[in-house]
């Protein structure tokens, strides 16, 4: 029986952000090009001899007629298509001489982050959309029985740190507890425009109209499908590949992969070091935040493997 060989096609891309951080270009594909008339993230197919930082420093000349100056690895998407395997090869462009325009004749954009999620994108875009839209630091607040302090050592975090994405952890608190503390949280977040996903049942949502909700690994398994709605952010702690691969089927939008390094907490646990962690990251298909002794002084080296970022309580909760 013959099989026929699907053609493995690697393409870089680059989401090219603005000065202020707050906006991305997008251009439009052609009309007589696969998946024609939809938007995406400006880049090509790479070379035969091409790295996909020199393809998209190429492509972005030839598309857009600028120079990439600085530019650091966001996520690599595989994607299977009927007649075809995509490698996006996904390129965050911090900095870059000229001014785009389309030197093709495609219309190009620059878009506010949060109304990417209104333009049609081809389908292996839609991680891409996530990891633009995602701060690279995730913190995990510790366990902290008193309020008072809880609040002063989250809103340090959010002003001192600038951390914008927050998961609200309290083992330790009855559901009511939890709650109040989850609204005094949450307004706290909304100040200083941070994102709150709450690590509980996704039930929880329904008394606390928080960004989203946080899984961990066991709610993660028992699940069959998408727990809350599309318009909020669903995340998952994750430790192996059986772990990934069901976030991806629950539709995940991002997920802690750990431990990377032992942990005082978890001192038992083997961690798996960067090279099992790469590995896994490689074939996640969503944003992956490094988990396990991190520090932000590890967060170029986890993007560097493939990473969103890092996760971490003690390098932020202080």
């Amino acid at each position: 029986m013959n099989v026929k060989v699907k053609r493995r096609v690697h393409v870089a891309a680059a989401a090219i952000v603005s000065a202020d951080k707050q906006q991305v270009l997008i251009a439009r594909r052609p009309s007589n090009v696969d998946h024609g008339g939809l938007w995406e993230f400006p880049g090509g197919k790479l070379a035969p001899y091409e790295t996909g930082l020199e393809g998209l420093k190429r492509e972005l000349h030839e598309e857009l007629g600028i120079e990439i100056r600085r530019a650091q690895p966001l996520i690599r998407v595989h994607h299977e298509y009927s007649d075809k395997h995509i490698l996006l090869d996904v390129w965050q462009v911090h900095e870059f001489a000229g001014e785009p325009f389309g030197r093709e004749g495609q219309a190009v954009r620059w878009v506010p982050m949060e109304e990417l999620v209104s333009y049609p994108f081809p389908a292996a875009n839609l991680p891409i959309l996530r990891a633009v839209m995602l701060p690279t630091e995730y913190l995990i607040t510790g366990e902290e029985a008193d309020d008072e302090r809880f609040a002063g050592l989250l809103e340090r975090a959010l002003k001192e740190d600038g951390v914008r994405l927050v998961q609200l952890r309290a083992k330790g608190l009855s559901t009511d507890a939890y709650v109040a503390r989850a609204e005094r949280s949450l307004a706290l977040c909304r100040d200083y425009g941070a994102k709150l996903l709450l690590n509980g049942e996704p039930e929880l949502l329904e008394r606390v109209d928080a960004d989203g909700i946080h899984l961990t690994s066991e709610r993660l398994m028992n699940l069959e499908r998408r727990p809350i709605a599309e318009g909020k952010w669903l995340s998952a702690s994750t430790h192996n590949q059986a772990q990934l691969e069901k976030a991806a089927s629950l539709g995940c939008d991002f997920v802690t992969l750990s431990p990377l390094r032992t942990t005082p907490s978890h001192p038992e646990v083997a961690p798996m070091g960067w090279h099992d962690f790469q590995q896994l990251v490689e074939r996640a298909g969503m944003p992956v935040f490094a988990l396990g002794g991190m520090t932000r002084f590890d967060a170029n080296h986890a993007r560097a493997v493939g990473a969103q970022g890092i996760a971490s309580i003690r390098d932020f909760w202080k």
